[in-house]
């Protein structure tokens, strides 16, 4: 009998790493965002080439400004879609992406999962990060990205009715994977296309919202830029690229 719960706890023990792997390779290399991205602005409706980068979960103290300084050596303006607990701790990076005249944008405040909120709690995530990003820039959030990309029909109906953009991405870099640049750059390479937003990370680790590697993301952008820019493409804001979209 003692054996044979050894052989039991052994084969749960298997079986919860095989799902574990599976889970994590499923998030290395699908973008979960494809499930979700009905009622959702993925991508901008236009034949011209112009695409947005956009960055989130930051601001981070070490990464941030790196990317602000690679974003200003190219020549180009980004969407950063800020947490607001992050705001709060570092006003003068917010401070510094709006003076750069970036597009911040709202990330919620703390970046949990918003599928396990309530109506109400949505709201408030929404609404005090969105006061923070104010309080520091004197500018109103209009566009609202989910974290994990995840969100319900109701949640969507929800914050549509606060008058936000729903805005996900059609190209992740999966840079918070630590993929290297080259592989990143070949893979957005194979698959840019007019109207595309692509998602990075200024912050946020595989299992936190803070901290992380960014280094692969700060040396992607320059020959990212150059390369597309080589291709006829150029950059905007989200703001800039979906009313591009409308003309």
């Amino acid at each position: 009998m003692h054996k044979r719960v050894k052989r039991l706890i052994a084969l749960w023990i298997i079986i919860f790493s095989i799902v574990s792997l599976a889970i994590l390779l499923f998030a290395m290399f699908y973008d979960e965002a494809e499930i979700v991205r009905k009622g959702t602005i993925f991508r901008a409706p236009t034949n011209e080439k112009i695409v947005a980068l956009t960055f989130d979960d930051g601001p981070s103290p070490v990464w941030t400004p790196k990317i602000l300084e690679a974003l200003k050596k190219a020549g180009v303006k980004a969407t950063f879609f800020i947490l607001g607990e992050h705001a709060q701790r570092y006003p003068e990076i917010i401070k510094r992406i709006a003076g750069d005249g970036h597009e911040i944008e709202n990330h919620t405040y703390d970046h949990h999962v918003l599928i396990y909120y309530k109506m109400e709690e949505l709201e408030r995530e929404i609404k005090d990060t969105e006061k923070i990003i104010k309080d520091i820039t004197g500018r109103t959030t209009v566009y609202f990205r989910p974290p994990k990309a995840w969100l319900t029909n109701e949640e969507k109906q929800k914050i549509k009715a606060m008058g936000y953009g729903i805005i996900l991405w059609s190209l992740n870099s999966k840079d918070w994977v630590t993929f290297d640049d080259k592989y990143i750059i070949r893979y957005i390479l194979r698959n840019i296309r007019p109207g595309d937003i692509i998602l990075f990370h200024d912050s946020g680790g595989v299992f936190t919202s803070e901290g992380g590697d960014r280094r692969e993301t700060v040396a992607t952008i320059p020959r990212l830029v150059e390369k597309l820019k080589e291709k006829g493409y150029r950059f905007a804001t989200v703001a800039e690229l979906l009313k591009q979209g409308k003309q």
